[in-house]
């Protein structure tokens, strides 16, 4: 989720009141900016561990980088999705709103899926939907500002 929250205000950050990003610099733009948040919070979790006496291993790093690693991952649908625009031929304002769409998708997708493998209750999984819905409306709602 939060990976997809990210995917979706990169797009919203490389769409200023101008012609939006062209989808190939938002492709570089999301993997990126996945990559450096993934380096980020292998970094943070392993002096973290450091902390509490965790020993610092390859095998630990290796540990880490693979739980984070969905950070990563989150940037690839939008951009795919940008790939594909561009291929189509789409203008960059299409390529951009079609990535925010996916990372959005993406976003409310995993909080249920979230909520279906935690065993929650139905209620809290829509209620958990709900509310990632509703942030990615508030990144709509940024772009349209951003972008008009």
């Amino acid at each position: 989720m939060y990976g997809s929250l990210l995917a979706a205000s990169v797009v919203v950050g490389a769409s200023p009141r101008e012609e939006p990003a062209s989808p190939a610099t938002l492709i570089a733009l999301l993997l990126a900016t996945g990559f450096v948040f993934w380096l980020a919070h292998v970094y943070a979790r392993l002096v973290g561990d450091r902390r509490h006496a965790v020993r610092l291993s390859r095998r630990e790093i290796r540990s880490v980088g693979r739980r984070e690693w969905p950070l990563v991952q989150a940037m690839f649908p939008p951009a795919v999705a940008a790939g594909l625009c561009w291929l189509l031929d789409f203008s960059n304002s299409a390529a951009s709103w079609t990535a925010l769409a996916v990372a959005l998708c993406g976003q409310v997708g995993w909080s249920a899926v979230a909520g279906a493998r935690s065993n929650a209750p139905v209620s809290l999984t829509v209620l958990t939907a709900v509310v990632n819905l509703f942030l990615g409306l508030i990144i709509v709602a940024l772009k349209v500002l951003l972008s008009h």
